[in-house]
């Protein structure tokens, strides 16, 4: 039977001040359907890097098995689908047939095989990718997001697939989606690794157990930190009076004998037992504080929404036909969004909803646009959140320059977010996708608008910033325009949806 074996694992990144792991030990059975659960940045794809050996690190990684990892690197995107997965090694050049066989148990035209890969759209090459995939039985897999920009059509297949495997790591933030799937959960927490037996439910109810617990013994620890802190300043006040002592009598006028060897001995005394005191009350406080390490944050996030008059048209599409490479996505839509509504699109990877959104946001006639009109009113403001990030470079205060947003406000937001201090220097190329994400969130959470437009804001996002957003939606109530797949969220923050129909 297949393992994998982890033993004191530390591993740090050049640019970290901490390690990533420290001293990790960890045994991984190949029959487990493993759920990798944390916040942003926490490590969970390096995990799976450290996995393929490819980072170096201290320690010890031992394994029988041989590992496929998704998402595939793409070398030449510009090429004809069908060659991009033959050079990726998961499709022999006479067995293309087999992706045909997997993209249509996806529900996808097996044609896209002879489109140029870059000129799907991500939830398509999501699918191609997974097709991949699916044609491997002899590996252990290590998945990667696999349901980011897939619709949920999608996001069932992907797990009917996994339900039939004996074994893999799968990382996902779609609660639905790993409680279909999982049997075990590795969580990476701010403190450590821990292991559950069991589905997302499990682990998630025992954590917000554990974390409950935490709370309260938080307040208490913080109470006597306060305590610890006050007696501490009290001692330094007396190693000062100590070493004044030393001197006492000094300034006297009446010329009296002075034992000077004996008050410097009580004094000295008197010095090393305050400073004693002090180094101990100095530990102790810092024993208090690392047990405060690993609770997560949720603190509510805040949203500038200026709302535009009662019952006024901020968008307006009518009789729409998106068209892409010369051929027509979906069936004449239309629709119009006033103030307080929030609509989503939904409808299959294809059928058009990032297309109309930047449709929208084309000042001029769009390109896109095959028939009908697509429009946001003029005057209004709003706050775009685009699906696609991966390509953010610089630094934190490069973003806030040519964004023009407030630099303090969105560093208290990114910290809400999850964000550690010592991130705010590095390099945004070097950031994680979900860390990303939360950077370009955080922009439109900064921007005062009468309209949000949020393209699958969720994806690489972990559970409890979902939740983050959920609630400040919920609360604030703003006009929004939203594409996304997760149901759940759907379903609460929407007051209505529009399916793009695509074209057969």
């Amino acid at each position: 039977m297949g393992t994998i074996q982890i033993r004191h694992l530390t591993f740090r990144y050049e640019t970290m001040e901490k390690p990533l792991f420290d001293d990790v030990t960890l045994q991984i059975d190949e029959s487990w359907r493993l759920g990798l659960i944390g916040r942003n940045g926490r490590g969970k794809t390096t995990l799976l890097r450290l996995l393929q050996h490819q980072l170096t690190y201290s320690g010890m990684i031992e394994t029988n098995l041989k590992f496929s990892y998704f998402p595939l690197p793409i070398q030449d995107p510009a090429q004809m689908t069908r060659n991009v997965l033959i050079d990726t090694g998961q499709v022999a050049e006479n067995e293309v047939w087999k992706a045909e066989r997997e993209l249509t148990r996806l529900d996808m035209d097996a044609g896209v095989l002879y489109r140029p890969f870059n000129a799907l759209s991500p939830g398509e090459q999501t699918k191609i990718l997974l097709a991949a995939l699916f044609i491997d039985d002899r590996h252990f897999q290590l998945i990667d997001e696999p349901t980011n920009h897939l619709d949920q059509t999608g996001r069932n297949r992907v797990a009917g697939y996994l339900r039939q495997k004996k074994g893999f790591i799968v990382v996902s933030h779609d609660r639905h989606f790993l409680n279909q799937i999982i049997d075990h959960v590795i969580s990476l927490d701010r403190a450590g690794i821990s292991v559950y037996n069991g589905n997302f439910d499990t682990w998630f109810t025992a954590k917000a157990r554990q974390d409950a617990l935490e709370q309260r013994e938080n307040a208490e620890l913080k109470s006597e930190i306060k305590r610890l802190e006050k007696a501490s300043r009290q001692k330094e006040q007396w190693s000062r009076n100590a070493e004044r002592g030393k001197y006492a009598g000094t300034g006297r006028s009446d010329h009296s004998d002075i034992d000077r060897g004996f008050v410097g001995h009580r004094a000295a005394k008197v010095m090393k037992r305050s400073v004693s005191l002090e180094k101990r009350s100095h530990k102790a406080i810092s024993d208090k504080r690392k047990l405060l390490n690993n609770v997560d944050d949720r603190a509510p996030l805040t949203l500038p929404y200026q709302p535009a008059r009662t019952g006024q048209t901020l968008i307006t599409v009518e009789d729409l036909v998106l068209e892409q490479n010369g051929q027509a996505l979906n069936r004449p839509l239309s629709f119009t969004l006033k103030t307080g509504e929030r609509i989503a699109l939904t409808g299959v990877n294809g059928a058009g909803k990032s297309t109309l959104i930047r449709a929208l946001l084309d000042h001029r006639q769009s390109p896109l646009i095959r028939s009908g009109v697509a429009r946001v009113h003029r005057g209004v403001r709003f706050s775009y959140l685009p699906q696609n990030f991966a390509g953010l470079s610089g630094t934190i205060e490069n973003f806030v320059e040519e964004r023009h947003v407030p630099y303090t406000l969105l560093l208290t937001i990114l910290r809400k977010l999850g964000f550690e201090r010592d991130l705010f220097h590095d390099r945004i190329e070097k950031m994680s996708m979900g860390q990303k994400r939360k950077l370009a969130l955080a922009r439109s959470l900064c921007e005062p608008a009468q309209l949000y437009i949020w393209d699958e804001p969720l994806n690489y996002l972990d559970v409890i910033t979902r939740e983050q957003i959920r609630q400040v939606i919920s609360e604030v109530r703003p006009t929004m325009l939203i594409v996304d797949h997760d149901l759940d969220f759907i379903n609460t923050v929407a007051t209505r949806n529009i399916v793009l129909d695509p074209v057969p």
